[in-house]
């Protein structure tokens, strides 16, 4: 614990005593930690961050001014318990971003992964599990306790339910709202959002080829409109040889009771 002698503190910065700040850190004018908090090695604070409750930053994020990180759960049920968050590392925090600690009823911890891009006045909720490189895009509002795995884009102005899940790769439009779940690597747009196909894009820049694609849009066109559950337990038991039919199937099968985003 306490503040390693190569960490660059600005006079004007309010270190707590307990704070953990890691070798390299660099804590800018007017930041906030708290005494619960830990800074990873390299970990840069610009000005006027707020980093407070139980709060753990991996090595080499960069947070960016008037960010709050850590602060109480917007959510009447919370009552003072213990409970925390933890982003990982090298992640890009920009202005005004907003994430909360997580709730008993929610498991306790709200997880962010790494080398995500969270720009300005995007929120993360309490008890969400953020997987590795996301990227939320300005004013995207994720409500408590959704999944979003790894590699997921969602654009300007959305907005997430709570407890939706966001399966991998896959990417929302601007001014969407996700009131289901998404399967991954699908392609979600529209006000009241709806599966718009497949996040092409996504997919190739992922090394996807091909008979991968043909796999994944003759597996949409069986999902069609209807039970996704039922056909995807069908398509599961006959079996794939295709690894991103069977992701996407796993997905579909997986805890969750929501139903899913369908087609047009």
């Amino acid at each position: 614990m306490g503040i390693d002698a190569t960490a660059a503190v600005h006079p004007s910065a309010v270190i707590e005593p307990g704070a953990t700040i890691g070798p390299g850190c660099k804590i800018g004018p007017f930041c906030l930690v708290g005494p619960e908090v830990s800074l990873g090695e390299g970990v840069e604070l610009r000005s006027h961050v707020v980093v407070t409750g139980w709060t753990e930053i991996g090595a080499g994020t960069m947070v960016f001014p008037h960010a709050c990180l850590g602060e109480v759960p917007q959510d009447l049920k919370f009552r003072g318990e213990r409970t925390r968050l933890i982003v990982g590392a090298r992640n890009r925090i920009r202005e005004y971003v907003t994430m909360n600690a997580g709730t008993e009823g929610g498991g306790g911890v709200t997880r962010v992964g790494d080398e995500g891009l969270f720009m300005a006045a995007s929120h993360v909720a309490h008890d969400c599990q953020v997987g590795n490189r996301v990227i939320l895009a300005n004013s995207v509002a994720i409500a408590g306790h959704c999944v979003l795995e790894d590699d997921v884009i969602v654009g300007g102005l959305s907005g997430v339910h709570q407890f939706v899940r966001i399966g991998r790769g896959a990417m929302i439009g601007a001014v969407t709202m996700v009131t289901a779940d998404v399967i991954p690597h699908g392609l979600v747009q529209g006000p009241r959002g709806v599966l718009d196909g497949l996040n092409i894009v996504g997919l190739k820049r992922r090394g996807a080829d091909r008979a991968d694609l043909h796999a994944l849009r003759e597996l949409l066109a069986d999902l069609g409109a209807g039970a996704f559950r039922d056909m995807a337990r069908s398509r599961s038991e006959a079996g794939s040889d295709n690894a991103y039919v069977r992701e996407v199937l796993d997905f579909i099968l997986g805890p969750s009771d929501r139903s899913f985003l369908g087609p047009r």
